[in-house]
Parts: structure tokens; C-alpha cells; sequence
């Protein structure tokens, strides 16, 4: 894990390159010109698979998975009893932590307000319907490493929000063509309506338009991998979605009172994620980032996913030694990482420093692990520098504001004058009628 100064840093690490300006490597085109007849990118690859699930829906969900993951589902919905049958594959100290981590996660969004209001004055009465969305899919990734965690920090929110149909949408595994069955239990646990199998952008396109028997929804949530964000976004408008989830990234603060062993432990925990994963520690104590550095090349060694590891330490993350805790803030604020970890003195001290993270992790017994899991807040959260504008899930993502405007004629007679000023300033004479034809 390399150290470096400030500016070889900004130059390198802390420098944020759009996840879809990466150059498409010749693997990809070669088995593009295979499935495509064209060595065509990645969006126009998603843009035909698209466009074919739209036009012949369940039929070429089957024909796309066998053709990208190599295996077709039995079914693209999940039976019950299937569901219930996955607990004897899932170690019950598993399914023990599954369900502490929706208990934790529904306690905590259950706390957060979300309230329809009605002003009532002379004037008449103007306020807010506060509306669940209707129908909600979550994709979860099933890889080599399922992540039933990501879909109780999703479907937890949406069902405390009071979303009526929560479907989840997974990968076949090559053995089963099934889900994986963590994440058939997590399914099972949090109470979604439906499970439906898929992967990638033929999965995104049968929740957008539907393909009978996958049901099409209103919102689409969850990670995925590229095709499954191109996917995402070309579809952004026919569906809501959640945002372009990246690659995870953690930013350590720690100063010479940290313990080096947990800070390393920390950003090895980030590093393991895929090899686009990115952990940065920064710290004004050049002892401090030797010590970590020396405790990262320790630590790697007994751990299971060590290439993966290496990769991430050696593409995207390092050690950035500062000026002063006070510049770490600076560029860890211009970062904006998704998770942002504080190993100083005092961390409640520094917390009004921070202006840009998904989640904020105050001291050594509240590290991102946890946080991951079981602490309670959702850990799906903003990547590739969007904490500058977005949010972790919470309940307002599964939520829709409705006005609702009663005036009376008081208040027609008292503001329908500026309206109709401001209508004619428009141009838009049949809108300063309207007003006109109502006595004003």
C-alpha cells in the first residue's frame, strides 16, 4: 500500500474518474463481436438487451441469461416452498444474524419522521400527502460473494415506508439456477412479495417494462455490476432509480492516537469488497501511515481474498500523509467518500467538519463493519463522490410528496392578481384568462 504526499494523491488516488469513462478492454469487445456480431461498448450492449427484453420479455430474459451467465433459471419466479426449503442450506447462526440486522435496521428507520401536513387559515387550506411508492424492485448482485445484507438495507426502508409490493430480483447460481439461498432467507425474513430471477441488464429491463411473470415496478434499487448501472440509467424515466451505485470506497482519518493495527483492519475490510474497491487512509503523522502501511502487508497475509485485496491496494487506494488534521477533512470533504471513518481523538469533536459522507464512523468501536451489518442505518450508500448531493437509502427513497392546494375566495381575490401578472409576463394568455374568468 503506497504512501503518498498531498499532491501525488489529488494527482492519483483522491482523483475521481467517472465510472463510465473507464476504456473497454479487448476481452470485452471480442466476446461482444461473439454475442453481438459487432465489437460494440458496453451502453450499446445494454441499450439491445434492453430493447429485446422489452419487445419479447420473458423469452429474452431466459435466452440473455444463458448467453451472459452461462445457465437458465428453472423459473424466473421463485416458488415459496423454495424459499422456505433454503434455511436448510443457511447455517442458523446466518439466519440468527440475518434477522438481527432487519430487527436493528427497521428500528432505526422507524425513527426517522416521514409525515403528511395540513395548514388550515383563513385563506383556505394547503399542505402534503406523504404517499408510499407502489411498486418497488431491489437487485441484488449473486456473485462470489451474494450480499444478503444489501437486500434487508433496502427492503427493511421500503417496507417501513409502507411500500405495498416489494419484489427482489437476483442471478442464478450455475448449480441451482436459483438465488443464492442467503439471499432467499434475507428474502424470506424482510417479507418481500415476490423473488424473481435474473441478473444484469436483462433483469433491469424485465422490472422497467415487466416480462410476465416478472411484474414491472416503479422504482428500481440496488448495486450491480456495469451493465447493471448502464442498465439503470438508460431506463431512468420509464422507472425511478435509486442512483449509479459504483465501486465502494472508504476514507480513514486517523491521527498518532489511532491504533495502526485497526486502522489497517479497517481498510483491508474495505479493499476485499472487488478490486475497484478503494480505501484511503489519511493522516498529518508520517509514523502513523508507516505503521499502517507495515501493518497492511501483515494483515494481508492471513486473509482469504488476498488477490482481490492486492488489487484494490494497488490500483485505487493508499496512504496520503497531510499537513494537518484540518487539511485531512479538506480533501476527505472534496472526496466525498461513501463511508468516512474517524480514528482520532475525540471524534465528536471533528464531526461538524464534515460537510460530504455517506455515513460518518466516530471512533474505533464504531468502524464501518458494523455498519455494514448490524449497526442499523442502511450501508447502501453514495459512491464515486455523489455524497456531495445524495444520501444513503432512507425512508423518503421509497416515499412521494403530494401537494394537495384548497384555497377559498379570499385567498383568489387576494394573490390571483400576481398570477395573473406573472401568466401574462409568460406569454401564456389562456393561463391569465383562467384567472380572469373566476371575478379577479
Amino acid at each position: 500500500m503506497q504512501i503518498y504526499d498531498v499532491d501525488s494523491a489529488q494527482a492519483s488516488i483522491l482523483r475521481r474518474t467517472a465510472w463510465d469513462e473507464v476504456s473497454v478492454p479487448d476481452a470485452f469487445l471480442d466476446r461482444a463481436e461473439k454475442l453481438f456480431g459487432a465489437r460494440i461498448g458496453p451502453e450499446e450492449a445494454v441499450r439491445r438487451i434492453l430493447a429485446d427484453v422489452r419487445t419479447r420479455g420473458a423469452k429474452a430474459v431466459l435466452e440473455w441469461s444463458q448467453r451472459l451467465d452461462g445457465v437458465t433459471p428453472p423459473t424466473l419466479v421463485v416458488p415459496a416452498a423454495t424459499i422456505r426449503a433454503a434455511y436448510d442450506a443457511v447455517d442458523p447462526e446466518v439466519v440468527a444474524a440475518l434477522r438481527l440486522a432487519a430487527m436493528r435496521v427497521e428500528a432505526f428507520h422507524r425513527r426517522q419522521p416521514a409525515l403528511s401536513w395540513i395548514h388550515n387559515d383563513a385563506e383556505g387550506t394547503l399542505g402534503q400527502l406523504v404517499r408510499p411508492i407502489e411498486r418497488v424492485g431491489i437487485y441484488i448482485p449473486g456473485g462470489s460473494a451474494p450480499l444478503p445484507s444489501s437486500l434487508i438495507m433496502t427492503a427493511v426502508p421500503a417496507r417501513v415506508a409502507g411500500v405495498p409490493f416489494v419484489a427482489v430480483i437476483s442471478p442464478p447460481q450455475r448449480a441451482t439456477g436459483l438465488p443464492d439461498a442467503t439471499i432467499l432467507v434475507a428474502a424470506d425474513i424482510v417479507g418481500v412479495d415476490a423473488v424473481y430471477v435474473a441478473g444484469g441488464a436483462q433483469a433491469i429491463g424485465a422490472l422497467a417494462f415487466g416480462a410476465d411473470p416478472i411484474a414491472r415496478v416503479d422504482k428500481i434499487f440496488g448495486p450491480g455490476s456495469l451493465f447493471t448501472t448502464l442498465a439503470k440509467r438508460q431506463v431512468f424515466g420509464i422507472v425511478g432509480i435509486d442512483g449509479l451505485p459504483g465501486p465502494t470506497e472508504t476514507v480513514v482519518i486517523a491521527d498518532d492516537s489511532a491504533d495502526p493495527q485497526l486502522a489497517a483492519a479497517d481498510l483491508l475490510a474495505q479493499a476485499e469488497h472487488d478490486v475497484l474497491a478503494c480505501a484511503i487512509l489519511l493522516t498529518p503523522s508520517r509514523a502513523m501511515a508507516e505503521q499502517v502501511q507495515a501493518a497492511v502487508m501483515a494483515q494481508l497475509e492471513e486473509l482469504g481474498r488476498s488477490e482481490i485485496i492486492a488489487g484494490s491496494l494497488a490500483r485505487g487506494s493508499g496512504i496520503v500523509v497531510t499537513a494537518s488534521l484540518a487539511q485531512a477533512f479538506e480533501l476527505a470533504n472534496a472526496y466525498a467518500p461513501e463511508h468516512l471513518c474517524l480514528l482520532v481523538r475525540d471524534p465528536w469533536a471533528h464531526l461538524g467538519q464534515v460537510r460530504n459522507a455517506g455515513g460518518v464512523f466516530l471512533g474505533e468501536r464504531s468502524f464501518e463493519v458494523l455498519g455494514d451489518y448490524v449497526a442499523g442505518p442502511s450501508h447502501v450508500m453514495p459512491t464515486g463522490g455523489t455524497a456531495r448531493y445524495a444520501s444513503p437509502i432512507n425512508v423518503n427513497d421509497f416515499l412521494k410528496i403530494v401537494s394537495v392546494i384548497g384555497l377559498n375566495e379570499q385567498a383568489l381575490q387576494a394573490i390571483g392578481p400576481a398570477a395573473q401578472r406573472l401568466a401574462r409576463a409568460e406569454g401564456l394568455t389562456a393561463h391569465a384568462a383562467a384567472v380572469a374568468r373566476r371575478g379577479v
